[in-house]
């Protein structure tokens, strides 16, 4: 197994065997690892010094069920801290088969042309070709995937970036194809894609024909843990076939938190919509009904996906218009803005997989625009307006690239739903407590996947806790989420197992024979969420030499002090909840 290198000052490049140190790590652990110890905390983001890693999951590229993640890491310029973003799709189990456990891209080139990377398999071993990529840049992905899938075949599969990593905006991802071989799956969060820009990459295409595939140290417990995992995902009512998230998608949670009064709305001036129902995933599934004339359920982000939870907006010819409208993106440009058109959603939505953005950031930040008075609430073809503008680099779409926070600075408004620098997600944290002690505390920056408190406060899976209740044991439950999930992003298991292993002990079984299966290892359950904490601390200890402390791990002023409808409520936690998340570690 290997650590390929992509020194991009010189267009050279290095195989090195995996170092004892990183031999049982993968994802998200071997990326924040790998960060750690080579990258100054105090670098630039864009600068020569910072690395931008590849890693697909412990288990990526097997046949374990929803394990074809892939993470990516490098200090963010959205954050300032250490970053990690993960996706599904093709490239990681691509990549995995490869023999290559991680892939870093380090250097930065003079001039002003990108290149692209070509890695394919020549006499057992990865190679790379370095090659002028300007004709692919300044361009729709949607136009460019295309165009490189003609010139490399369809055996390949592409990591890239768009006109956003170009012009370095801290609110652009990294793109990889999905099934249909389209740039729909992102590494969305933290600016990432600017850190390839600032390489001058444009894009990554790799060939895994002929790869040596991933060795097993004992396919027996692999199997046996597959077979315990699979059975639960299967059973469990929110990931089984034509159960929640296979029905409706992840945005079956717009109805539901707005019902629980913790859907932002409105730049998250309150915590329900009025127009909820028109665009939850419910009225997507009835729309694509009435248009295609038939129950469409969702369809796999990656090889292997046995969830199936991403989904399709058809035209009203039939057509496909986009996928996927995820929760985090329906609710971004949906009530975070005011918009009940579900079409102007998708075209939204389309936009930010074409120029390369995170529909989060990019949702949030047309919501604080909004706010500040560039355009009103509601105005969808005004917000479709400012999205091409950001994508076109001009002057006013260059103020809103580079984010949520940045624009809200520019206009003096002091409503600003950030922690970090980062966007909040669709959870608002008055009304959900739990989830707003992540976005406090998680080495992200504003992230609901960091530690998806979610799951027992709105879903009562895992237990059940009061989403309302101000307490410090919101403390100790985002501590054990924020371990465990660090677990599951290392895994390349994708976040969602997450349900059927809190409610299902067979499935967590699965999960540790899965890992000891591949590496030949004995460890327990306990130990691999003590993996997940080692992470954690790496990941904050970079942080603390990066200039960020205990006074980052707060949310924003106006959340204590202006009450959120309906239930008019606040913050309401002191600092020592905070305080005690990593003080526990």
């Amino acid at each position: 197994m290997w650590i390929l290198r992509l020194n991009m000052t010189d267009h050279s490049y290095k195989l090195e065997d995996i170092l004892e140190r990183y031999k049982h790590l993968g994802g998200r652990g071997l990326t924040s690892t790998l960060i750690y110890d080579e990258v100054d905390p105090q670098c630039h983001p864009l600068g020569p010094a910072n690395k931008l890693v590849f890693a697909p999951g412990m288990i990526t590229g097997t046949s374990a069920p929803t394990s074809a993640r892939v993470s990516v890491g490098a200090k963010s310029p959205l954050t300032g801290g250490i970053k990690e973003s993960n996706a599904g799709s093709g490239w990681a189990p691509a990549l995995a088969r490869m023999g290559i456990r991680a892939l870093v891209v380090e250097g930065q080139p003079e001039g002003e042309g990108f290149w692209m990377a070509h890695i394919a398999m020549v006499d057992g071993k990865p190679q790379v070709a370095f090659m002028p990529a300007d004709e692919y840049t300044g361009r729709d992905l949607y136009e460019v995937y295309p165009e490189i899938y003609a010139r490399f075949g369809n055996k390949v599969h592409v990591a890239a970036i768009g006109t956003a990593g170009e012009f370095g905006y801290p609110n652009s991802g990294v793109a990889f194809n999905d099934m249909k071989r389209n740039p729909t799956r992102y590494s969305g969060r933290g600016g990432l894609g600017s850190v390839m820009g600032s390489k001058r990459l444009k894009a990554i295409v790799i060939d895994p024909t002929d790869g040596p595939g991933v060795h097993i140290a004992d396919e027996g417990l692999f199997k046996q843990g597959q077979a315990k995992m699979r059975e639960a995902l299967m059973e469990h009512a929110i990931t089984k076939p034509k159960g929640g998230l296979n029905s409706y998608g992840t945005a079956i949670l717009i109805n539901i938190l707005n019902e629980a009064g913790g859907l932002p709305t409105r730049s998250f001036s309150a915590g329900r919509f009025e127009g909820a129902a028109d665009v939850a995933g419910e009225a997507i599934f009835e729309t694509n009904k009435e248009r295609t004339g038939k129950e469409v359920y969702n369809h796999a982000c990656s090889p292997g996906c046995i969830i199936q939870c991403s989904n399709t907006l058809y035209d009203k010819d039939g057509k496909e218009a986009v996928s996927c409208i995820e929760y985090e993106s329906d609710w971004a440009f949906g009530p975070n803005c005011g918009i009940s058109d579900l079409d102007a959603i998708g075209q939204l939505v389309t936009l930010c997989n074409a120029y390369g953005l995170d529909t989060i950031e990019a949702g949030v930040t047309i919501g604080v625009a909004m706010d500040s008075g560039m355009i009103p609430f509601g105005d969808a073809e005004g917000a479709i307006s400012l999205m091409h503008e950001i994508g076109k680099g001009t002057a006013r779409g260059r103020l809103l690239g580079m984010g949520a926070a940045n624009v809200a600075k520019a206009f003096g408004n002091p409503r600003s739903p950030t922690v970090k620098g980062q966007a909040m997600p669709a959870y608002d944290p008055r009304a959900v407590k739990g989830i707003g002690v992540t976005y406090a505390t998680t080495t992200m920056g504003a992230d609901h996947t960091a530690g998806y408190t979610i799951a027992p406060e709105i879903l009562s899976v895992g237990g059940a806790s009061d989403p309302l209740k101000a307490e410090k044991g919101k403390a100790d439950l985002s501590r054990a989420f924020q371990k465990t999930t660090a677990l599951i992003d290392s895994s390349g298991h994708c976040l969602f197992i997450a349900f059927a292993i809190l409610d299902i002990p067979s499935g967590f079984e699965g999960m540790v024979e899965e890992v000891n299966g591949m590496f030949g290892t004995n460890m327990t359950g306990d130990e691999l969420v003590e993996l997940g904490a080692e992470i954690l601390r790496r990941e904050r200890a970079f942080n603390e030499k990066a200039g960020l402390t205990k006074a980052h791990d707060r949310l924003p002023e106006f959340m204590h002090i202006e009450p959120l409808p309906p239930h008019n409520v606040v913050v309401g936690l002191p600092d020592e909840v905070y305080d005690a998340v990593y003080g526990e570690l």
